[in-house]
């Protein structure tokens, strides 16, 4: 059995619940935020036997897709803000990070 633990962007939630409920995959939803961007996550913890560990990644594969994104930087704190010209930047947003974890032991009660 293992533990997959999937951190998605918010965009892409409502879409891969959709996807793992279509395939009787049971899953955990926690909201969570993103440490770089400050911008919602969600967190979902998937218990799944090792054989269908594959499925899952695949399913969330194709519902977490990448994209670029402009973003303002953050003022740097306690600098001086005269040299700080704020302009946006594009970076890379979405897809998914993910852990897939052993489980030695699961009790339902």
């Amino acid at each position: 059995m293992k533990m997959i633990i999937a951190i998605v962007q918010d965009k892409d939630s409502n879409r891969l619940t959709d996807a793992l409920s279509e395939n009787n995959l049971k899953t955990t939803k926690l909201s969570t935020t993103g440490g770089f961007l400050r911008e919602g996550n969600t967190t979902f913890m998937i218990g799944c036997d090792d054989g269908d560990v594959d499925d899952a990644l695949d399913i969330i594969r194709k519902n977490c897709s990448q994209r670029e994104q402009m973003v303002a930087p953050i003022s740097p704190m306690g600098g001086n803000a005269d040299s700080y010209i704020p302009k946006p930047v594009k970076v890379e947003v979405g897809g998914a990070t993910v852990f897939v974890l052993p489980i030695d032991s699961f009790f339902q009660f």
